[in-house]
């Protein structure tokens, strides 16, 4: 663990993990289409909710919803869902959440109206304490967009699924999470995670941005 990432952590000390929806390419029935057709793409889609902890390792996922949904309702109608198995956080720990979701007890958004994405900080650094806040977020939060990449990198089913029954789709979603774990927890020589290392990230935003380990320093709680 590099000094920058110790830093995040002890910034959000009471981070568990990161939470984020996804859109992976599904075949349904045309009079079906309208629902599986996500956010004005063509193509349709089943939308995943999943948590992951800070080594890429998929903790929860939940697979199935329609591609219209908001992020926020579906994990609104899961978490609350008896037979989902949501793993709510402990009372003092949180989840980071990126602005789709609602800040709220143990799940943890940056702040609204205020730069946040990773891309947003490249030519220009953090200035205002809200700004901070929202890049060291980000910059930790990110590691479930890389567990995210992993995955889609390692199965191209996930980007052009194959006309099964709709259950089996989603049956096929969850396999590839569990594989992804599997070979993450047997700690092999793996190029993909390799490719989406977390000191690899930091070095290429590093470049872009010099030192930042001020900025990490001048981090004040956020929302």
């Amino acid at each position: 663990m590099t000094q920058r990432q110790k830093h995040l952590r002890e910034i959000f000390s009471g981070a568990v993990g990161a939470l984020d929806g996804t859109l992976v390419h599904a075949v349904v029935p045309i009079d079906q289409q309208a629902r599986y057709r996500g956010r004005g793409k063509g193509e349709c889609y089943q939308n995943v909710l999943a948590i992951c902890d800070f080594d890429m390792i998929f903790t929860f996922v939940w697979a199935g919803w329609e591609g219209i949904a908001h992020d926020s309702r579906v994990l609104t109608e899961v978490a609350f869902n008896p037979n989902s198995g949501f793993p709510f956080p402990p009372q003092d720990k949180y989840y980071l959440c990126d602005a789709a979701y609602t800040n709220t007890r143990g799940f943890m958004t940056p702040y609204r109206n205020t730069r946040y994405w990773l891309a947003d900080f490249r030519r220009q650094r953090a200035v205002t304490k809200e700004e901070r806040f929202n890049h060291a977020h980000a910059q930790l939060r990110n590691v479930i967009e890389r567990a995210y990449g992993v995955l889609k990198a390692r199965f191209p089913i996930l980007k052009q699924m194959a006309p099964y029954p709709f259950p089996i789709q989603r049956d096929i979603v969850i396999a590839c999470f569990a594989v992804h774990n599997f070979i993450r927890k047997c700690k092999v020589y793996d190029q993909l995670f390799m490719d989406f290392d977390e000191n690899n990230m930091f070095a290429s935003e590093e470049q872009d941005n010099g030192n930042e380990q001020d900025e990490i320093n001048g981090v004040e709680w956020g929302p």
